[in-house]
């Protein structure tokens, strides 16, 4: 297994297909609050899948995941690129939420949604 401690927390997801007390250990002890707040997300069915992107419904507004990256400030602003255990927490949820499965998905476009609005 990779010594990246990212890496080992998604691979042990992906095995276990579900966030066992273990690994929301790992995942909040490596990531802190983010960590908490992605995996709240997770649970209140915050991780929403359209034709185009990713979402994740935060507190104030809609963010776009994609690729690991986010349009949130805290994404824009306070992380560091080169770090990988530096992600907002609307980025740790989408990876969290494919790893168990609980991806809410829309058989639309994301934009044609948010036009709407």
């Amino acid at each position: 297994m990779s010594g990246d401690p990212v890496e080992r927390w998604q691979a042990g997801l992906e095995e276990a297909g579900e966030l066992t007390p273990a690994l929301v250990d790992q995942i909040s002890r490596l990531h802190g609050d983010r960590g908490l707040r992605a995996i709240e997300a997770v649970g209140e069915g915050r991780v929403k899948a359209y034709r185009d992107f990713t979402i994740v419904v935060g507190y104030e507004d809609e963010y776009i995941v994609e690729d690991g990256g986010c349009t949130c400030k805290d994404s824009e602003y306070n992380l560091d690129p080169d770090d990988p255990t530096e992600q907002c927490w609307h980025a740790l949820a989408v990876a969290i939420a494919r790893r168990v499965g609980h991806v809410d998905y829309h058989d639309m476009w994301y934009s044609d949604v948010r036009e709407l609005l």
